[in-house]
């Protein structure tokens, strides 16, 4: 995609703004932002006219919330209605390099991603391995030209195979790697198995790692163990919105990204909560790509207004609290009950099923629980192939399963069940 102006610069000085001076400069943006999406995006003026709010209207922060807030379902039914982006994308279709695709199916158009703030000694002259999946998802392609923006060189691991990863980080000499806290930890497991002294035998350096609640223990033992420094700590960005907040080197809650308005909101009514309400997290994105104007993501946090000990004066959001939604975030994946209804469907030996999700150490655990009208034939084969199948279409892997008597999954139970407690 060409360079171009950006209609939305980034504004680091926003960071450092008292709260009335950066609410009315990001009121001036966010009246510029609406008139734009309801002139170049269909879907928006159709949700806008729909509710006979006008674009005037939106003066001020707090106006926000005149409009309704754009949930992952909505977006699945326009996409259906008006292919492939429900009226939202503002840009010709030619100026977008990729398309992604997330869970519901929903198709997510490739935006730009803002470089972060790391230490001058990191970046070029060195190489990074980027755990991430570059397939059908976005994270990968975009923490890849985050990388090579700070100078790295990046060898594109992906996910999975493990000894692979080991073997790579070793012979090239990786000094940095971005990934889950969980996958790093199972790599290092791996190397020390095959006879590995990290201190030694690596040249790690230091680890980007997020995507997963509950990483805050394995950052504090790869530094403390392994002389791996922690950069950036928790992160938190979706693949419809890109980055949302991240984490300062005070490590006291991810600071928002002066690049989006971030709301709580009360998941039934969508009106705004004050400073400390847990609520759902809804996003307006600055982005002229993909203006996605209040969007409900279906996590749970709250807004913590107090300015940081590092300086930063923007409002943070303390960690993810869970879910308000059906869907559930699984080793960085999100799994929607959509999802697994659409492989259960696929076996007609299955007469019910539930998934528990628990972390009983350091790394989320599925356990598949199903009940048979029909014993299969060739149970061996039959669970592989409901293996990959799962994995295939909801993007991560089931650990265990467990066959139960008839009538012990209550037919009208919630298909998916977060056990995990932080």
């Amino acid at each position: 995609m060409a360079e171009k102006a950006d209609l939305f610069p980034h504004d680091s000085s926003l960071e450092l703004l008292p709260s009335p001076e950066r609410d009315k400069k990001v009121s001036v943006k966010l009246q510029r932002l609406i008139s734009y999406a309801y002139g170049k995006a269909p879907g928006f003026k159709q949700r806008m006219d729909g509710t006979g709010v006008k674009p005037g209207d939106i003066k001020s922060l707090a106006d926000l919330q005149k409009i309704p807030v754009l949930r992952k379902d909505d977006l699945i039914r326009l996409q259906k209605e008006m292919p492939p982006f429900g009226g939202y994308l503002a840009v010709p279709l030619s100026e977008i390099d990729h398309i992604y695709q997330s869970p519901g199916p929903i198709y997510d158009p490739q935006r730009r991603m803002k470089q972060g703030t790391l230490p001058p000694d990191i970046g070029r002259g060195q190489i990074a391995i980027n755990t991430w999946s570059y397939h059908v998802t976005p994270a990968g392609m975009l923490i890849d030209r985050m990388l090579k923006a700070m100078g790295f060189t990046v060898f594109p691991a992906g996910t999975g195979n493990t000894d692979l990863q080991v073997q790579v980080m070793r012979e090239l000499k990786v000094s940095y790697f971005v990934g889950t806290p969980s996958f790093l930890a199972a790599i290092i497991k791996r190397a020390e198995e095959m006879g590995y002294d990290i201190k030694k035998d690596f040249s790690l350096k230091y680890a980007q790692v997020f995507g997963e609640m509950g990483g805050d223990p394995l950052r504090k033992m790869f530094t403390e163990k392994y002389g791996i420094t922690c950069v950036g700590g928790d992160n938190y960005l979706t693949a419809d919105i890109g980055p949302i907040a991240g984490s300062c080197e005070k490590n006291a809650g991810m600071h928002v990204n002066t690049d989006v308005i971030v709301e709580i909101v009360d998941p039934l009514t969508g009106q705004a909560l004050p400073a400390g309400g847990v609520g759902e997290v809804v996003v307006t994105p600055f982005d002229e790509v993909y203006p996605l104007i209040r969007f409900g993501t279906g996590d749970l946090s709250m807004l913590v207004t107090e300015p940081c000990a590092c300086g930063r004066t923007t409002s943070r959001l303390p960690k993810i609290m869970g879910r308000s939604g059906d869907a559930v975030r699984v080793r960085a994946m999100f799994v929607h009950p959509r999802q697994t209804d659409e492989v259960m469907a696929r076996y007609r030996e299955i007469a019910g099923y539930q998934i528990s999700v628990t972390r009983p150490a350091d790394r989320d655990e599925m356990l598949l629980q199903v009940e048979f009208s029909d014993e299969p034939p060739d149970r061996v084969a039959w669970e592989e192939a409901l293996k990959k199948d799962f994995q295939d279409t909801c993007k991560v892997r089931f650990d265990l399963l467990e066959v139960l008597p008839g009538g012990s999954i209550p037919p009208d139970g919630k298909r998916i069940i977060d056990r995990r407690i932080y």
